[in-house]
């Protein structure tokens, strides 16, 4: 457990945290190409004639978009990723594994300017060695996790209806189960096995329990959470393959009809 991620649902992810050299090589790379695309800048600049006063301004806002506006915009569109994490194999998640949005990437980019740039990376090399698994200040401001993302295993499960519960389910009236539920029943139990027994117990019943709120009549009476959990899944995607079924019917008859002759003109053979 200790070098997992615990989602918010209490199921451990299978990442472990990335090492303190893989992530000074993914910034060192970083860092070249930021430097890179910094002179690049300037050199474009000096063959520009700009008017007086106006240099100041013009240098500090490509600071800002090569330190912050830059790397805000790639970890977010590649969600955690940047061009060294990319060769190093790491990536940059939430602190229940989830995928950083906007403002996770634009905190970490924005303390680093502070904690890499302007101390040449000491605050954050002190930081991530006092932090027992190598969050830097950018990390423990924004709620991210470096993880080793190359390699990682991805397990699911595969839908099955328990057989004694295939006549309940199939009557049973089922609403729609939030993603997040939904997301942390197939998690728990792809990772069953590999859950402690007495936490496996406890977060089964949980998730049970969540679940019997969209779903009337309840289970049969000493039905197991993790089989009413797996029926739950199994029947709603059951049915939600029939209603898409259904709807492609429905939008194939209606574009048939949209090409025939109005008012009882034969269609030409």
């Amino acid at each position: 457990m200790r070098d997992g991620i615990v989602t918010g649902e209490g199921v451990v992810v299978d990442a472990r945290p990335a090492a303190f050299l893989t992530r000074g090589l993914a910034l060192l790379l970083d860092l070249v190409l930021l430097t890179v695309v910094i002179l690049l800048g300037v050199w474009m600049m000096s063959g520009v004639s700009l008017p007086t006063g106006y240099e100041g301004p013009i240098t500090i806002a490509l600071l800002v978009t090569v330190m912050v506006v830059i790397p805000t915009t790639i970890e977010t569109l590649t969600r955690g990723l940047s061009l060294g994490k990319l060769a190093l194999g790491i990536r940059v998640v939430r602190m229940d594994g989830g995928p950083i949005t906007v403002r996770h990437a634009f905190i970490r980019a924005l303390v680093a300017v502070g904690e890499t740039y302007l101390t040449s990376g000491a605050l954050a090399l002190t930081v991530s060695l006092l932090n027992e698994k190598g969050r830097r200040l950018g990390d423990l401001l924004a709620g991210t996790y470096v993880v080793r993302d190359r390699g990682r295993s991805t397990v699911d499960v595969t839908l099955v209806m328990p057989p004694q519960l295939a006549a309940w389910a199939r009557t049973a009236d089922m609403r729609r189960l939030p993603d997040s539920l939904a997301l942390a029943a197939r998690q728990m139990l792809s990772r069953a096995d590999r859950l402690a027994p007495a936490a496996r117990e406890r977060l089964g019943r949980s998730l049970a329990a969540e679940t019997e709120q969209f779903v009337a009549p309840g289970p049969p009476p000493g039905t197991h959470p993790e089989a009413f959990l797996m029926a739950v899944l199994t029947e709603r995607r059951e049915r939600e393959w029939a209603s898409a079924q259904r709807t492609r019917d429905a939008a194939l008859e209606q574009a048939s009809m949209i090409h025939r002759l109005p008012y009882g003109v034969p269609d030409p053979s």
